[in-house]
């Protein structure tokens, strides 16, 4: 300090300090917002709530790529553990052999589902009618081809970028596999992404993995699903592993992927 300058003050020094600190977390938060974001090819869902506490997966979980990879099935006896998503999928020719109405558990419509499930999704009907919340389904099974029209209409309605972080190419969708509902609440004409906040929608997302039920697209988990938010979207494990996975705190993507790194 040159001589005859005024020592700076108790005051001015705090102030100065507070200054700075301030700087250094507005130049910190400015770097995370740079380079944050979902990863591959998903964006988030307006309506998506933050991420659920820091997991630990065994495994690194890949980038959501467009690698094409083949699913590998046993005459459809993997539906349970066949991971699906922007890179495994089906072969076009892939449809379960035992697809029956959504009619046998008690549901209206034209969908169907794999008939090892209907018990399951019959429980899971009546026990939502049971507490007041009943539902209805939205979509089940769809084929390779469904799978492409419905793409191709949400690129020309939505453009490619939003069609392909709410749409599954064909191949790689979850309703191909036959074990896929999108639920509704009974009574409404479609769903959205607030359907969680929802009476009939809380009570999946807290009832449904008792009767073999997994959300496959839960909120704030773009990175790790590669797709949007999708509280509708239910895929059927049985029982047994739907506990499993639930108790994990992975979602689906993770789950079934760290599961192949143990084959």
């Amino acid at each position: 300090m040159p001589a005859g300058d005024p020592p700076i003050s108790f005051n001015r020094l705090v102030r100065l300090l507070i200054t700075f600190t301030v700087a250094v977390l507005l130049l910190r938060l400015a770097i995370g917002l740079f380079t944050g974001g979902e990863g591959g090819s998903a964006a988030p869902s307006p309506s998506a709530s933050p991420s659920r506490v820091e997991k630990s997966p065994q495994r690194e979980l890949p980038r959501c790529s467009r690698d094409e990879k083949r699913v590998k099935l046993d005459e459809y006896t993997q539906w349970a553990s066949s991971l699906l998503d922007t890179s495994f999928a089906l072969k076009s020719s892939y449809e379960p052999p035992d697809l029956v109405s959504v009619e046998q558990a008690g549901f209206d419509g034209e969908f169907s589902v794999r008939r090892l499930m209907i018990e399951d999704l019959d429980s899971l009907r009546a026990a939502a009618e049971t507490a007041g919340n009943p539902v209805d389904i939205a979509a089940a099974y769809r084929s390779y081809i469904a799978q492409d029209s419905l793409y191709r209409r949400r690129v020309q309605t939505e453009g490619v970028a939003v069609a392909k972080a709410k749409t599954a190419l064909p191949g790689h969708s979850e309703h191909q596999l036959g074990t896929t509902v999108d639920f509704k609440t009974a009574g409404q004409l479609d769903v959205d992404a607030a359907w969680e906040s929802t009476p009939a929608g809380k009570w999946m997302a807290k009832e449904a993995w008792k009767y073999g039920f997994v959300m496959s697209y839960p909120a704030g988990e773009s990175r790790a699903t590669c797709y949007w938010y999708e509280p509708w979207h239910y895929r059927y494990f049985g029982v047994e592993k739907a506990r499993e996975i639930h108790g994990s705190d992975l979602t689906v993507r993770e789950f079934l992927w760290e599961e192949m790194s143990l084959e």
